[in-house]
C-alpha cells in the first residue's frame, strides 16, 4: 500500500489524527513537538481546502489548539466525545459524568505506587493510564482498567499505543468525521483520513464506506487502504500535499 496521489483541493476534506501521525509519539503527551514545516503545511492546506480540514484525536481540543497556535482548526477531541465545528461551535454529549475518575485513581493507585513512572492523564470525560515507561506492564494495566470499567456504568475502555483509557460512552472518530461531512465546508467532499492507532479504525471504516481515502501510519493490521511506513514518511507526503493540490 503506497500513499495516495491526491489532486483537486475543491473535492477533498482532510481529517488527521495527531499523536503518531502529525507528531512522533513521546514518553509523555506534553513532550511531543509539532515541526514548524508541518504547521506551515497545515496552514497552507487550511487555505487551499477552504477550511475543510480537521484534527480527529484522543487529546482534548484545548491541547491541540496549544500545539497548533496560532492556527485554529476544526477539532474532534477525546476520540470524538467532543467536537468543535468549522464555525467554532462546540458539540459535547449531555450529562457527562466525570466522577468516575476517582474510581480509576483507586484502581490504579497500587501499581502506580510501585511504578512511579506510570501516570494518569485526565481529560474531559476520560482518564488514560500511560505505561510507555513500563511496556512489560501492559497486561497488568489493561486488566486493572478493565476491572475498574466493568464496575462503572456509562464508561467504556479505549486501548492505544502504550495507553489504556476509561472514557464516557459516546462518540468515536468515525462518527465525528460523519458529523463533519454533514456540515460546511466539509459537505460534498471526499474524505481523506490518516491515523496510526487502533482507535482510528472506526474512522477508516467510515471513510472507506463513503468512497474516501484512508491512510494507516505505521505497522499493524488495519482497514485502511493506504499506508505510510511511519510518521516521517507521512509528514513528508503531507508537506508536499499543498503543491499537489494546486497551491
Amino acid at each position: 500500500m503506497t500513499l495516495p496521489d491526491l489532486s483537486d483541493s475543491e473535492r477533498i476534506a482532510l481529517f488527521l489524527d495527531f499523536d503518531g501521525t502529525l507528531v512522533a509519539i513521546a514518553d509523555r503527551p506534553d513532550e511531543v513537538q509539532l515541526d514548524l514545516s508541518t504547521r506551515k503545511a497545515l496552514m497552507h492546506l487550511d487555505t487551499l481546502l477552504g477550511g475543510a480540514i480537521a484534527i480527529v484525536t484522543g487529546r482534548e481540543i484545548a491541547a491541540v489548539d496549544r500545539f497548533l497556535d496560532p492556527l485554529r482548526l476544526s477539532v474532534a477531541g477525546v476520540h470524538g466525545l467532543t467536537r468543535r465545528d468549522a464555525q467554532g461551535h462546540m458539540h459535547t454529549p449531555d450529562n457527562i459524568n466525570g466522577g468516575f475518575a476517582a474510581a480509576i485513581e483507586r484502581a490504579a493507585w497500587p501499581i502506580m505506587q510501585e511504578y512511579p513512572a506510570l501516570f494518569l492523564e485526565y481529560k474531559y470525560g476520560a482518564v488514560a493510564l500511560h505505561y510507555r515507561s513500563h511496556p512489560e506492564l501492559e497486561q497488568a494495566c489493561i486488566a486493572l482498567m478493565e476491572a475498574a470499567v466493568d464496575a462503572l456504568p456509562g464508561v467504556e475502555l479505549k486501548r492505544g499505543k502504550m495507553v489504556v483509557e476509561a472514557k464516557a460512552v459516546g462518540g468515536n472518530k468515525g462518527a465525528a468525521i460523519a458529523d463533519y461531512l454533514n456540515e460546511k465546508p466539509f459537505a460534498g467532499r471526499r474524505a481523506v483520513f490518516a491515523g496510526d492507532d487502533v482507535t482510528d479504525e472506526d474512522a477508516f471504516i467510515l471513510v472507506n464506506a463513503r468512497d474516501g481515502v484512508s491512510i494507516k501510519v505505521g505497522p499493524g493490521e488495519t482497514h485502511a487502504t493506504y499506508r505510510a511506513a511511519g510518521t516521517g514518511e507521512f509528514l513528508a507526503w503531507l508537506r508536499q500535499l499543498p503543491a499537489k493540490l494546486g497551491g
